[in-house]
């Protein structure tokens, strides 16, 4: 099974070398990892012409989500994710994903669970991933994270199935409302397969974010809107009974700004999913 990963990429070199090598020392799959970079100039083009196991283009772009399309259009492979400059893959992800999708091949979209991390690689919290159901998606939050979704490439058959162009940040959510009202097939594995770095500067965590949100709530019908609170308390049971806020101690290790060459190893002896 062949992985297509797409990451896109502006004057982010220090986090796109840790992503990289994330993505590159992903074993019993075959992946091809492009970048697509809007014109750095931070030396990213140049860190591109030297590592041949990165299909990189530097193509002026229209923000993130045109950047990751153009990378869609450019994919050979079975199964597509994007994966952003300060996220990572955590070692045998692609290959968990990879049985999942032979295992079920009525399947179209695999989530996994995420590590939360702060800028030096620390620990700081995790995400259990539930099955996004539409109605919560529409009018409450997108509960799941990009960095650890997977979707077979022909979900994008059709000109109208790419991300929306017109948002900067909050595309990812009106796009899963978009495969859900299609009736795409997903399935969560309880399998931490990806980091991501809360370092402050985060776009999901943006005014222009909260703005995003709100004009994909209003999309959605009247009466969907006005039980959103029904939405939010049938999600919370969803995840207390699948088991979503508890965790044993575990272990995770990752490539860190200290340690770009070598992942680090880090126990995590009181896992919490409260976030900061």
């Amino acid at each position: 099974m062949r992985f297509s990963i797409i990451t896109p990429s502006l004057n982010n070199r220090g986090w796109l070398e840790l992503c990289a090598a994330s993505v590159t020392d992903q074993q019993g799959v075959e992946v091809e990892h492009i970048v697509q970079d809007g014109g750095s100039t931070d030396g990213t083009g140049e860190w591109l012409k030297t590592h041949p196991e990165v299909r990189g283009f530097v193509e002026k772009d229209q923000g993130m989500y045109d950047a990751v399309n153009r990378g869609f259009r450019r994919a050979t492979g079975e199964v597509l994710a994007w994966l952003n400059c300060d996220e990572q893959y955590l070692p045998g992800a692609l290959q968990t994903v990879a049985k999942v999708f032979k295992s079920n091949p009525a399947i179209d979209m695999v989530f996994g669970d995420i590590v939360l991390a702060d800028n030096t690689g620390r620990y700081l919290c995790h995400r259990r991933v539930e099955r996004p159901l539409l109605h919560h998606t529409w009018v409450c939050h997108l509960s799941t994270l990009s960095c650890a979704m997977f979707f077979r490439s022909r979900l994008l058959a059709s000109r109208d199935a790419f991300l929306d162009t017109s948002y900067r940040c909050g595309g990812d959510g009106e796009w899963m409302v978009r495969l859900l009202r299609r009736g795409v097939r997903m399935i969560a594995v309880r399998h931490f397969t990806s980091l991501f770095t809360l370092h402050g500067d985060n776009l999901s965590r943006s005014a222009m974010a909260r703005e995003e949100w709100r004009r994909l709530r209003n999309t959605a019908p009247a009466w969907v809107r006005t039980f959103s609170p029904i939405w939010i308390l049938h999600h919370r049971i969803r995840r207390l009974i699948h088991g979503s806020y508890r965790q044993t101690p575990f272990a995770f290790s990752a490539y860190t700004p200290e340690s770009p060459k070598r992942r680090i190893e880090q126990f995590v002896a009181q896992p919490t999913f409260r976030c900061p």
